[in-house]
């Protein structure tokens, strides 16, 4: 049975960095390809992104089963140690990362903690 997991990181970029990118790499570290058919294989999960001066917080809830949780982890980081990623358009968002660290899911993350779980 999966269980929900949250991952927190904090990456530095440049102001014009696209935003997206950090989450796109932990979907292809998890899941080879940002873009595949559902549900992914290893971990269901959804990113969220919020910009802080020239900080940018990620917040990785993930589903998977328990003895899986620190593969799902460690693939995060890897996404996220690489500092960059190539866009579909071919331009490449470099960043770096400050800081990675599990987390407690919220109370505002719950409900979408379930949906990954499928509960």
């Amino acid at each position: 049975m999966r269980l929900a997991y949250a991952h927190e990181a904090v990456l530095v970029t440049h102001p014009d960095a696209d935003l997206r990118a950090p989450g796109a790499a932990i979907t292809v570290e998890l899941c080879g390809h940002w873009e595949h058919p559902p549900p992914c294989p290893l971990a269901a999960h959804h990113t969220r992104v919020e910009q802080v001066g020239d900080r940018v917080v990620l917040r990785t809830l993930f589903a998977t089963e328990p003895a899986d949780e620190q593969v799902v982890r460690d693939r995060i980081d890897i996404a996220l140690s690489a500092g960059q990623m190539h866009g579909p358009d071919g331009a490449v968002t470099h960043w770096r990362l400050h800081s990675s660290r599990r987390s407690d899911l919220t109370a505002e993350e719950a409900r979408h903690a379930q949906r990954l779980t499928g509960t």
